[in-house]
């Protein structure tokens, strides 16, 4: 079977770009559940759109996101794909020999997404604490369980939110290549 590699973590712990810069280096195709979760918001700025959309009732559907998890899961069962979504280490663990959790802490996840976006630290904090009491919530009444126990699911941990992203990356493909 192809290699599938899955990354999970909770707002603001920089997956995606992770994500996307290990796929490229190892020849991945490259999906976040993320990405086409706020490609349905009309809001621009990357945080805002995810919070914005769980505010609406396609937002929080149980249909929509029931229909997200068999895409990712179809997307796995090719092969040749990084997967990076926040429930993904969940669905995907009998799929995947490389399930990635990152467990950054709050205050690094929220200066990130403070730089990234372009709006102060505590706007960003507040942001991804509501973001995160309605995911949890929603997802714990659909799925019946709190996202954030995935890391006991996960193969990998990164925990240090002190690294770059490079260090990171480096991180992942010694652990993905030494098969």
């Amino acid at each position: 079977m192809k290699r599938v590699v899955v990354i999970s973590g909770p707002p603001g712990s920089g997956t995606t770009i992770t994500g996307k810069r290990v796929a490229q280096k190892l020849g991945l195709k490259f999906f976040s559940v993320g990405l086409y979760y706020k490609g349905m918001s009309k809001e621009k700025n990357e945080g805002k759109a995810a919070l914005d959309l769980w505010k609406t009732e396609l937002g929080s559907s149980t249909g929509l996101h029931k229909n997200i998890d068999r895409l990712q899961t179809e997307l796995a069962k090719r092969g040749g794909i990084l997967i990076e979504g926040t429930l993904s280490v969940h669905f995907l663990k009998d799929l995947s020999k490389y399930k990635i959790w990152f467990d950054i802490p709050l205050v690094v996840r929220a200066e990130r997404t403070a730089k990234r976006d372009k709006i102060s630290y505590e706007t960003a904090l507040k942001g991804i604490q509501e973001r995160q009491r309605i995911e949890r919530k929603r997802w714990k009444e659909i799925y019946g369980f709190d996202y954030f126990d995935q890391k006991d699911d996960a193969d990998l941990v990164i925990s240090d939110g002190n690294a770059g992203i490079d260090e990171i990356v480096d991180k992942i493909i010694a652990f993905v290549e030494q098969e």
